[in-house]
């Protein structure tokens, strides 16, 4: 990658934040023989504002972007958020404006505006549809419950859903973007929990003719609360959402972070912090740029010089990129 864009790796690469790929090579292979690619990513609104972990897929997203030179293409899955929902006073307009709200967020990354294309399915759905039709008759029924966990009591729109998902994967779906390209390679940087919804659109597109679509996995973003956890938008002070002002984070940081340091600062000079459970480090290794900086910061806090309070100082100053 370094050598067919000219530029260092993204640090979540370097870290192995992106851990796994399915066909990454291939795509490489292809672009450095000039087929370029397009990438494909999304959200499920459920909240008015995206927190940190939400952030993860679409900064490795507008990295790629910039780094390749290739459109994107991101899709809003209101219609998954009202059918998975189990909030029944929420309408389905409530996720429709909870769609936009997020997209404004998204594109604060600093994705192209020339190459990229942000859509909600409520939308965008009859430029799409003949291919989630396709898609759903090459899925059986006992293949979406073995892969997605289906029951009876599942309404149904939830088993259908998998081939909206499925479809932006092709770039047929977009003939408004790409012509009369309707085989370009795809890659799709998502998090590890999207995994299933891809395996069954690999399965289906040498059925349908269609190329295979690429992925890159990240690992989950932990919560505040500790490394096996994982950040909801319904719980508030699991997450640093963007809309969060300078006083709400310094509050969630120094009150809700998990630390890795000693119960006292006696007992932390002595034995030093544990970076491997300490959520402030965990963060800063997320967005931390400076790769020799890091490295100090752990040699400091594991060692005991760098107390628990001034991690979690350096990581409330400083600025995600």
């Amino acid at each position: 990658m370094e050598r067919l864009t000219g530029r260092p790796l993204h640090p979540f690469l370097r870290r192995g934040i992106f851990f796994s790929h399915r066909d990454l090579h291939e795509i490489l292979a292809l672009y450095e023989s000039g087929t370029k690619f397009y990438l494909y990513t999304g959200r499920g609104p459920s909240s008015d504002a995206l927190h940190l972990g939400h952030m993860i897929p679409f900064l490795f997203t507008q990295y790629l972007q910039e780094a390749f030179q290739v459109p994107c293409v991101i899709q809003l899955t209101d219609d998954e958020k009202f059918l998975f929902s189990k909030d029944n006073n929420k309408k389905l307009e409530d996720y429709q404006r909870l769609g936009w709200e997020n997209a404004k967020d998204i594109l604060a990354v600093g994705f192209d505006v020339e190459r990229t294309f942000i859509f909600r399915n409520t939308d965008y759905i009859h430029s799409m549809y003949p291919n989630i039709l396709k898609i759903q008759k090459a899925v059986t029924y006992n293949q979406a419950k073995a892969i997605f966990g289906f029951d009876d009591s599942d309404n149904i729109g939830k088993h259908g859903f998998p081939a909206v998902q499925a479809a932006p994967s092709f770039s047929s779906s977009f003939p408004q973007l790409f012509g009369s390209q309707s085989n370009l390679p795809c890659l799709i940087p998502c998090a590890i929990d999207q995994d299933p919804y891809f395996r069954m659109t690999r399965d289906v597109a040498p059925k349908l003719g269609y190329r295979k679509p690429a992925l890159i996995h990240s690992k989950f973003f932990p919560a505040l609360q500790g490394e096996n956890t994982k950040m909801s938008a319904s719980v508030a002070n699991t997450a640093i959402y963007v809309s969060d002002t300078a006083k709400q984070l310094k509050t969630k940081v120094n009150k809700y972070a998990f630390s890795g340091g000693g119960a006292t600062i006696e007992e932390h000079q002595k034995h030093g912090g544990n970076c491997d459970i300490d959520i402030s480090y965990k963060y800063l290794s997320f967005f931390l740029q400076d790769d020799q900086e890091l490295e100090r910061i752990r040699q400091d806090y594991s060692s005991g010089k760098m107390l628990t309070g001034e991690i979690k100082a350096k990581l409330i100053q400083l600025p995600i990129k």
